[in-house]
């Protein structure tokens, strides 16, 4: 299995001929290091509405006949533009033939703003537990440290959380190691950090904190793959 960061929260995950991409903030991403027309993938999903998240969603799926998977007020939005959507909601689990995508929650926001500047709702937040080649990643979305982390470590063997350390719009680091030893992943990546200078964090500081509570974190940078 590849996991690939594209920066920010966009992660692609690729086993074999099988690819997924969440959050593919890719065009106006300060990060960016991918066109969005080298994505290939299957399925999209998209934790929450924010711009930052939603990026080149569409444009990837009408690109590779692939699926959006987000929540149904989300998914409803962005199928009216012609993309291929599926709407869930928080509980459940999306099955295709070689992966699963459980939506759990998070705690944020989720809208886009309108040509009359107002903002328009798009369904909750959420974070993406996904089952796919053997192996458990969760995708924590844009999110606060919240208790429920706590169950959701105890009910999944995780092997790879990528969380949130901007702070400001999310947790930040402190409360990104609280939420690693509840969920008790085999490895820690961060993600949603440095992209823009309020969410300026140091990775490697995240990182060393994770390893004083003997947990196992990596920054990957922008473009980078490892073979997990």
């Amino acid at each position: 299995m590849e996991i690939t960061f594209h920066g920010h929260s966009a992660v692609q995950i690729t086993d074999g001929p099988n690819s997924i991409i969440i959050d593919p903030f890719l065009v106006a991403n300060p990060q960016i290091a991918a066109a969005p027309e080298t994505i290939k993938v299957q399925y999209i999903l998209l934790t929450h509405g924010h711009s930052d998240h939603i990026g080149s969603a569409a444009d990837i799926a009408k690109a590779n006949d692939a699926t959006i998977v987000a929540m149904v007020e989300l998914a409803a939005y962005i199928g009216a533009g012609g993309a291929k959507t599926v709407g869930m909601n928080m509980g459940g689990t999306y099955r295709t033939d070689f992966a699963s995508f459980k939506m759990i929650q998070a705690w944020h926001s989720s809208s886009v703003t309108g040509a009359d500047g107002r903002s328009l709702y798009l369904g909750n937040p959420a974070g993406f537990i996904i089952e796919m080649g053997g192996r458990t990643i969760l995708h924590c979305g844009d999110t606060a440290l919240f208790g429920d982390m706590k169950m959701i470590g105890e009910r999944h063997n995780i092997d790879i959380a990528f969380i949130p350390i901007g702070d400001l719009f999310t947790m930040g680091p402190d409360d990104a190691v609280q939420a690693a030893e509840w969920l008790q992943p085999s490895l820690v990546i961060p993600m949603h950090y440095n992209t823009f200078p309020p969410i300026r964090q140091d990775g490697d500081e995240f990182v060393r904190k994770l390893a004083e509570r003997d947990i196992e974190g990596k920054v990957l940078k922008p473009g980078e793959t490892f073979v997990f």
